[in-house]
């Protein structure tokens, strides 16, 4: 695996950041797989698939209900996106914080691919429904919106989402996306701001087959 330009931080709270986390023949899979998903709007809004539906008004798809285990290499992304299940990766966000050393053995994650036009947004909450969060961000270039920030209300906090960035985070931290603005764009266009969210776990595999 190439070497990563990786920041880690204990605080305001535990998170790591890596800057252009995909090389670019990953990068092209992963288009390939998003442009699919907008231009024939394929994505569903909050009360159809993927989202609370009083906090956020953009559209997104969760890909392992597509792609069940048996076809799992029939999506481009959820195929270059065990990259961040690569042990250096883990051992690395583990390092950040006790409340994270569990993280490099974790062994159940999800997929999620959200995507944010002029006007959408994702108010504060928290995924306390699994134990860390992985974002990806992606946006075609020039960039035409503005806003689609990441903000943590409770710690005065932004991340700007480069684009190919990557952050991790435990999933009890309250975040949200700030409104985004884009002009003289059209949805399916896939000028906006996209999100491939990994939500992962340790579970106990014995408490799931009781």
């Amino acid at each position: 695996m190439e070497t990563l330009d990786t920041d880690l931080y204990r605080d305001p709270f535990p998170h790591m950041i890596v800057k252009n986390f995909y090389n670019e023949s990953e990068l092209k899979l992963i288009w390939e797989e998003l442009d699919f998903y907008t231009k024939d709007g394929k994505l569903f809004d909050a009360h159809e698939f993927g989202g609370v539906v009083d906090k956020t008004n953009s559209k997104a798809i969760w890909l392992d209900k597509i792609f069940s285990k048996k076809y799992r290499n029939l999506s481009n992304i959820l195929k270059v996106n065990r990259k961040l299940f690569d042990s250096a990766v883990l051992e690395a966000f583990s390092s950040t914080h006790d409340c994270c050393s569990i993280a490099k053995f974790c062994n159940y994650d999800v997929t999620k691919v959200r995507y944010y036009h002029d006007g959408d947004y994702y108010e504060p909450h928290t995924d306390k429904t699994v134990q860390f969060l992985g974002f990806s961000y992606f946006y075609r270039e020039p960039k035409k919106f503005e806003g689609g920030e990441l903000f943590f209300p409770k710690y005065d906090y932004t991340f700007s989402c480069d684009n190919n960035s990557l952050i991790m985070m435990p999933g009890w931290v309250e975040h949200g996306v700030s409104k985004v603005s884009i002009k003289d764009s059209d949805y399916f266009d896939g000028y906006g701001r996209y999100a491939i969210t990994s939500f992962f776990s340790n579970k106990d595999k014995k408490k799931e087959t009781e």
